[in-house]
């Protein structure tokens, strides 16, 4: 029951759709009317500017650390239970209910839940990483299945044999992000343009 509980909090919590929130009240308009059409903290930027961009992200992230973060530290939740829980929010996001189950990508969001399950750590390493791939590949679907397989390897490495429960959110946090990139991921990965200048 408890953990039922705490997945429908994580999840409910996800689909909160702070970007398009934020985007209505500072514009007026739909951010889904920008861009990509994706109802996240990118088409907040096209629409409001790199603040509200910045705020939308940070209400994305923390929607996701959260209730993962008080069902790990503050409930003891440290079994095989946090894996529904800790996916919940990034499920609520990408098919939240209050937008007809079209949510975002999750990125935010995934942020989100790896800061409540290891503070600053993961955030920090999954940041690194997409900032790396982000760098050389032009490709944003393959940026982030990069990023995502390195930070899994890290995962693995670091947390493997102490928290190895970590994995599996892993697993079901990356096969979801596949998921939601696969429109972009049709598309080869290829470097970006000054890298394929210096490699010619």
């Amino acid at each position: 029951m408890e953990t039922l509980l705490w997945t429908a909090i994580g999840f409910i919590s996800g689909s909160i759709p702070y970007s398009v929130i934020v985007g209505r009240l500072v514009t007026g308009k739909d951010i889904r009317q920008y861009g990509d059409h994706n109802p996240g903290a990118a088409n907040v930027a096209r629409s409001a500017g790199k603040f509200w961009s910045l705020v939308a992200i940070l209400l994305d992230g923390f929607k996701g650390a959260i209730p993962v973060g008080l069902a790990w530290f503050g409930v003891g939740i440290q079994d095989w239970r946090i894996i529904p829980v800790a996916l919940a929010p990034v499920f609520g996001h990408a098919f939240s209910p209050f937008l007809g189950f079209k949510g975002g990508k999750a990125l935010s969001t995934t942020f989100g839940i790896w800061l409540g399950l290891t503070l600053y750590v993961g955030p920090t390493v999954l940041g690194l990483c997409m900032a790396l791939m982000y760098t050389f590949l032009a490709v944003s679907g393959w940026a982030v299945t990069f990023a995502m397989l390195a930070f899994g390897l890290f995962i693995g490495l670091y947390y493997g044999s102490s928290q190895p429960l970590f994995l599996a959110v892993w697993l079901g946090n990356f096969l979801l992000l596949i998921y939601r990139h696969q429109q972009e991921l049709r598309t080869p990965p290829r470097l970006r343009s000054r890298w394929q200048q210096l490699f010619k």
